[in-house]
């Protein structure tokens, strides 16, 4: 089979590799479509360590071609759950399989979806129904993220929630809020484009970074602040923001990945502030089926944010792409066929 393979950092080519045959309690995937992430990025740059070579790639969907059972039959088209786990260590025995001591992801870990054949576990294979686009649907693995960590915050109807940092996620955040009935949703970025789509995807208001958007919330939520703020950005001085902007007694959900080892927050303010701070990692099975219902019944919409459409055999360029860091890019999915 054909397959993207990373031999070393920044070393990727289209390369003829041994089709993977399905074993008990596999099910071999023939792949139609997948979504470069940054996590692509930084395995393709040397910053995350991998073992060379490898085929990256974990948000794909396909067909499945060999293994198959009650709930996932030969012919199915399926997502397929990245997220590898033991199933016997305490975080795993404790229902918490998105930190399993043990596991490892799709794509970083063993071969990943870059290819024209995948091997996955049967229980990580869910079917997804006519209603949902395969072009679209490799954005529901991140959505499933988004659903877990909103798990934690439990937003009610009428709540007021502010999403900083509106790329993928952050968007995919906005429109979760308000399938609970949040109210106001708010959306935050200096981007003009993403702003405007976070209104389109659902967003009461939005406002630039910066003061203005902190004299915004304020005024949309009667001076007392947000009641959740979710943080999409990862980045220390955005955290910040989050620190200030939430409401005493208020919530705030760490969805971004910090990499800092230290720095400065108003730390004063989360004492005084009696606040809740949540993080979350990855997500677990059961998110799988939630993040399919809600986007088969329409509560969120996924074809905004793909911006651009390449061939698999372009990957390099769509990481490429990534790095240029363009402001109107949100997804960019790969077409295998």
């Amino acid at each position: 089979m054909k397959a993207m393979v990373l031999k070393a950092p920044r070393d990727l080519g289209l390369q003829e590799v041994e089709r993977p045959k399905a074993g008990p309690g596999q099910v071999l995937v023939r792949v139609t479509n997948t979504g470069v992430c940054g996590t692509d990025l930084k395995i393709y740059d040397g910053a995350v360590p991998v073992k060379y070579p490898l085929i990256m790639g974990h948000e794909m969907v396909g067909d499945v071609v060999e293994g198959g059972n009650d709930r996932v039959r030969n012919g199915d088209r399926v997502i397929v759950d990245p997220c590898l786990y033991c199933g016997m260590c305490v975080n795993c025995r404790a229902g918490q399989t998105s930190l399993c001591r043990n596991g490892g992801l799709v794509g970083r870990d063993s071969n990943g979806g870059f290819a024209e054949y995948l091997l996955a576990p049967i229980t990580h294979a869910y079917k997804l129904p006519d209603t949902v686009d395969s072009g679209k649907a490799p954005l529901i693995q991140i959505l499933t993220t988004c659903v877990h960590a909103q798990r934690f915050v439990n937003i009610f109807a009428a709540q007021s929630v502010v999403v900083l940092g509106l790329g993928v996620a952050g968007q995919l955040h906005v429109q979760l809020a308000k399938a609970r009935g949040a109210n106001p949703v708010i959306g935050i970025t200096r981007s003009t484009f993403k702003r405007k789509l976070a209104e389109q995807l659902g967003a009461d208001i939005s406002f630039a970074s910066g003061e203005e958007a902190l004299m915004g919330v304020r005024e949309a939520t009667n001076g007392d602040g947000a009641d959740v703020v979710i943080e999409c950005t990862g980045k220390l001085s955005v955290i910040s923001e989050a620190i200030t902007m939430v409401r005493p007694g208020g919530s705030i959900l760490l969805f971004g990945v910090t990499t800092v080892t230290e720095g400065k927050l108003p730390f004063y303010q989360l004492y005084y502030k009696e606040l809740a701070v949540y993080n979350s990692r990855a997500a677990k099975g059961e998110d799988f089926p939630a993040s399919i219902d809600l986007v088969a019944k329409g509560m969120v919409k996924l074809d905004a944010l793909v911006t651009h459409k390449l061939p698999l055999s372009d990957l390099g360029k769509a990481i490429q792409m990534l790095d240029a860091d363009e402001d109107a890019r949100m997804k960019i999915i790969l077409d295998h066929n």
